[in-house]
């Protein structure tokens, strides 16, 4: 089968991340799991589960996708992106990667083709092992903490409780722009995921339809 694109869902495995900042990446790719279950229209099908990768097949808009979830540790997330997309013949331009972003606040998501790692451990990993930068992120804003030497603290935190209403705001937001990517090409995604509400509007849901629905 001829694959769209390669979603790769960063995080780090183990119950302990589970709920940390590290892994929205992983979020993203557990409400794709969770609509493909319900939705028969997304075709779900697992394909593989090993101690490097767990990797699934579904369909948005209508094509097939390969979601994956690397289950290395963060900074090793390029060895299971590399074997994926060099299995299936996908240059690094059809990868989306999403990942937590330091350098936005909560409730903000960007997507965009190529640019700086951020020093991103697990972006600078799908870079020296692609041996591109080109590939697509959807940055999911985490914020930073008030002191730069407590980032690493930072992110493998569990979001406050306080968070957790925003957070599968920006979630389900994720999934609507992984769907548009699809549906319509990365300008649409692009526009819907930097136009989102503020924070405090961000439990407004749009009406738009969700993967497995009609438009």
């Amino acid at each position: 089968m001829e694959y769209k694109a390669l979603i790769a869902c960063l995080g780090n495995p183990g119950p302990e991340y589970a709920a940390t900042r590290h892994n929205f990446g992983f979020f993203v790719a557990d409400k794709l799991l969770e609509l493909g279950a319900q939705r028969k229209s997304m075709r779900l099908e697992k394909l593989a589960e090993t101690p490097d990768l767990h990797l699934w097949s579904l369909h948005l808009a209508g094509a097939p996708h390969l979601l994956l979830k690397p289950m290395t540790y963060m900074n090793l997330s390029g060895k299971a992106v590399s074997k994926v997309a060099g299995q299936h013949a996908l240059p690094p331009e059809r990868v989306v990667v999403l990942h937590d972003e330091l350098d936005l606040p909560l409730g903000r998501i960007k997507f965009r083709q190529g640019g700086s790692t951020n020093g991103h451990r697990g972006l600078e990993s799908i870079v020296e092992h692609l041996g591109a930068a080109n590939f697509w992120r959807m940055r999911l804003g985490v914020g930073r903490p008030a002191a730069s030497w407590e980032v690493r603290d930072w992110v493998l935190e569990n979001f406050p409780e306080s968070d957790m209403k925003l957070v599968a705001a920006m979630t389900e937001a994720a999934v609507k722009g992984l769907d548009l990517y699809a549906r319509k090409g990365a300008r649409f995604a692009v526009q819907h995921l930097h136009s989102l509400p503020l924070p405090e509007q961000a439990e407004r849901s749009s009406q738009e339809p969700t993967p497995g629905e009609d438009a």
